[in-house]
């Protein structure tokens, strides 16, 4: 019972700010990991997902900068609302943009590829969601 209520009542998920503090760096971890492999492995994931090799050092690159721009934006004690939602709104992007390229065959993806492709979809979406909802709480 006391579990409950701290979680509920007083605990993180009541307090939107680190709520949100703690999504933006939980997105901006799991971002800067993905970018990492993506560069690192670009020529085994080539094999494996069917995403090139240059696609996907491209993609390592731009998430290792994205990761990077969204822990910067969860530094201050109260993140800027703007940086936030730009966030946010690009974190629906990518989602979006990934499911776009799995149903439209857009970068070729094998069958591990497409899966990999809306698993990661759902996980940049689900962060979205806590994000606003912290957002909004706060």
């Amino acid at each position: 019972m006391t579990t409950t209520r701290s979680l509920n009542g007083t605990g993180i998920l009541a307090d939107g700010r680190r709520l949100l503090r703690l999504a933006l760096r939980l997105d901006a971890v799991v971002t800067g990991v993905n970018g990492l492999v993506y560069l690192a492995l670009a020529g085994p994931l080539e094999d494996l997902l069917g995403l090139g090799a240059g696609t996907g050092r491209t993609l390592g690159v731009f998430l290792l900068l994205y990761a990077a721009a969204v822990w910067t934006v969860s530094m201050p004690r109260v993140p800027n609302r703007v940086a936030v939602s730009a966030v946010v709104e690009t974190n629906l992007l990518w989602t979006v943009l990934s499911v776009v390229a799995v149903v439209t065959g857009w970068l070729s993806l094998s069958t591990a590829g497409s899966v990999w492709a809306i698993l990661q979809a759902v996980a940049v979406a689900g962060f979205a969601a806590v994000q606003y909802t912290a957002q909004r709480r706060s």
